[in-house]
């Protein structure tokens, strides 16, 4: 399937949330296509931007190719006219190409591709743009140095919008903020910028000049929310959304442990038939259970609303 022209400019404009989804399995760790159906409705009934499949919250690392294959066939399937950013990532250019080509192929909006492991910016330069150059679809740098150990610097985001034909970054080091505007000031605004590490940054990051956020936080209906807000140019409101809900933003974006609550979410809302994580993994124990559930109660969610909840600063409606 080759991507449609609308599909390829709707994701070079791109902009608000978009949810990295994890990747369901069943209790005895097979992967749940059906509950990738329930999360991609639930997902397109938030209203988020569009979806980012097989990052680190993907588990993308712990799939055979053949479930890789399923899984992107079963979220393109579901998504409909949402638009889908598969993750890419392989120790060499080439294999993340051929992910690429592969993702474009069935019908992927956009990829978002890993850093080559230590590499100099002059390679990492060139990583990149190869992969623009093999495919039709936008390519987007993820920038995420604690779990790559590999920085992108600024110069080498502002030269590949220049010319190597990447102007598209999900940018996770911190400090974000100086990070940001010093990409803006490189690039002359050539690159849109996506926030993520949790959502914990993501009202400085909108602040700074970020087009919005790629993350998996489990209640997308409060960074949707908070967008919207800051969109229609209510910053007062945007800052007010986000320090209500940011108690549960931050301990859901605990290193380790993040995945194993955001499923646990997922599984109360009704999304997911498991929690299951594969193997390495930290799964939850009575009391960190605990705390989490006491925490999204603290900032007025509820666990036991299958649908989407009203986001507002009177609380939320199921």
């Amino acid at each position: 399937m080759i991507p449609s022209l609308s599909h390829v400019a709707s994701a070079r404009d791109a902009c608000g949330v978009f949810t990295i989804c994890p990747t369901p399995f069943t209790e005895d760790g097979h992967v749940d296509l059906e509950a990738i159906d329930r999360l991609v409705a639930l997902q397109a009934a938030i209203g988020v931007a569009g979806l980012a499949v097989l990052g680190f919250l993907g588990e993308a690392h712990k799939l055979s190719n053949a479930e890789r294959e399923a899984v992107i066939h079963r979220y393109l399937a579901a998504a409909g006219s949402l638009p889908v950013w598969v993750g890419v990532r392989a120790l060499g250019t080439a294999g993340v190409v051929e992910q690429a080509m592969q993702a474009q192929d069935v019908g992927a909006a956009a990829v978002f591709a890993a850093p080559l492991d230590g590499a100099s910016d002059a390679l990492q330069f060139d990583h990149y743009a190869a992969i623009a150059r093999a495919v039709r679809i936008p390519v987007v740098i993820h920038d995420f140095p604690a779990s790559f150990e590999t920085e992108i610097r600024p110069e080498v985001v502002a030269r590949l919008a220049l010319e190597g034909g990447v102007d598209l970054i999900k940018m996770e080091e911190p400090p974000v903020g100086q990070k940001i505007s010093r990409i803006r000031a490189l690039s002359g605004d050539r690159v849109r910028i996506f926030g993520g590490l949790g959502g914990v940054y993501f009202f400085e990051e909108l602040q700074r000049g970020a087009v919005g956020t790629m993350t998996g936080f489990a209640f997308p209906e409060v960074l949707v929310a908070i967008h919207r807000c800051h969109a229609a140019g209510d910053v007062a409101g945007a800052a007010a959304l986000f320090d209500r809900y940011l108690p549960l933003i931050r301990y859901e974006f605990q290193p380790r442990i993040g995945l194993a609550l955001r499923k646990h979410v997922y599984l109360r809302r009704g999304v997911l038939g498991s929690d299951h994580l594969r193997a390495p993994g930290m799964t939850l124990d009575p009391i960190t259970r605990q705390e989490l559930e006491a925490t999204v109660a603290r900032v007025g969610l509820r666990l036991d609303v299958s649908g989407p909840q009203t986001i507002d600063l009177g609380g939320p409606r199921g």
